[in-house]
């Protein structure tokens, strides 16, 4: 895939190593300011459509919600997730029709600022949803753009190395959207063998083979690669594993529908078992769903339907993966495009991306039910939103 140059890669460790020794030192020496104000209030990063990367400061003691200021300006952020031990953030860089990219910053957890490290290109444009997997140190990025699936090592400094692999989708579907295909959303399985593509445009979950060690995507054995098609006009675009890994949830976008699959870890493969529409049944709008989350303990699943403006919450059967409606409310705005859910399981945050707003809901972590705090924040064009771990 290429190879980044000495010069290049030795710029970014001492750009990152100058940063990680200065948040050290800020710990250090204002650690009372430091942790009591870690303590009660959260850092959460909303990307914007064309407005760049912004800070907003969450008090959960008070429920208040302060934005801050933009800390990275780019256009389009399409996702962040966090480094599982350091101060470090990642960030799906769409590319506006031109290749992707998948940014490191550095976290200065008190104020939230973000310092730049480096950039790596995603292998397609359109980049869109990122996956980190722990284990291996390796980051996928779904490039809905090209149809493509990138893998990307993380090094020891947390720094990002070069691309190891992308793996291009072929297929299409009957919608006018469906014209070739869109990986929205890529993850590892918990055996760390192989991982699963939702793919919109080719209503199909490709099932990869993954290498923990050389951090490779492949397809199996140069036979065309496992998928599960789904029912046409479908478009996946995002898939979770169930709480112990015997179940996989497909949210399918064009149908507002989840889809239960039984996951066979051994053989990588997938199996339908029932279809759950997440609009009430007298809705006759565009129908598009946008994200989904399991609660901390598996028993809950939410779902954010953009065409009637909702969060949905399904009770998960443990033993059958079978999804029972618990409760249908509004979002707090237009087009809920991502939501995120705090370390606690206890508050959710929703970006309504028609309406400019950020919406604040209570979790009762016992019933899962939601419950809109009335709290909300103006924010441009919210297209993306994650708190800090």
């Amino acid at each position: 895939m290429g190879k980044a140059s000495p010069r290049c890669r030795g710029t970014a460790t001492r750009v990152l190593q100058l940063v990680l020794t200065s948040l050290v030192l800020l710990d250090l020496h204002g650690e009372g300011l430091a942790s009591g104000l870690m303590e009660r209030t959260q850092q959460v990063y909303v990307g914007t459509d064309g407005r760049g990367l912004r800070v907003l400061h969450f008090d959960a003691s008070s429920t208040m919600l302060t934005m801050g200021a933009t800390v990275v300006d780019v256009s389009k952020p399409r996702w962040l997730v966090q480094h599982p031990s350091l101060p470090l953030v990642y960030a799906a860089i769409d590319g506006d029709g031109q290749e992707g990219s998948v940014r490191a910053y550095a976290l200065d957890r008190l104020s939230g600022s973000l310092t730049f490290i480096n950039e790596v290109p995603s292998g397609g444009a359109g980049s869109t949803h990122l996956w980190l997997d722990a284990a291996s140190g390796t980051l996928l990025v779904a490039n809905f753009g090209a149809g493509s699936v990138s893998s990307i090592p993380i090094l020891r400094d947390g720094s990002l190395g070069v691309r190891v692999s992308t793996i291009k989708a072929t297929g299409s579907g009957p919608h006018r959207r469906q014209a070739s295909p869109h990986a929205h959303g890529a993850l590892i399985d918990p055996s760390g063998r192989f991982a699963l593509v939702s793919d919109m445009g080719a209503d199909r979950v490709f099932v990869y083979g993954f290498d923990r060690v050389t951090h490779a995507l492949r397809p199996d054995d140069a036979v065309p690669p496992r998928s599960l098609a789904v029912a046409a006009g479908s478009g996946p675009r995002r898939c979770v594993f169930g709480h112990d890994g015997r179940f996989v949830y497909v949210l399918n976008e064009l149908s507002a529908d989840v889809l239960t699959l039984r996951w066979d870890a051994a053989q990588g493969r997938l199996t339908p078992l029932r279809s759950q529409p997440i609009s009430s049944d007298d809705f006759q709008g565009v129908k598009s769903a946008s994200e989904m989350a399991l609660s901390k303990d598996g028993r809950y699943l939410y779902v954010t339907d953009r065409g009637e403006h909702t969060v949905v919450v399904f009770v998960v059967d443990p033993e059958t993966g079978e999804l029972r409606l618990l409760q249908r409310l509004p979002s707090g705005g237009a087009a809920p495009w991502a939501f995120d859910i705090d370390m606690s399981g206890q508050w959710m945050l929703v970006a309504n991306q028609r309406s400019n707003r950020i919406n604040l809901f209570r979790i009762d972590v016992a019933t899962g039910l939601l419950t809109d705090t009335g709290r909300m924040l103006e924010s441009p064009g919210p297209i993306s939103i994650a708190f800090t771990r």
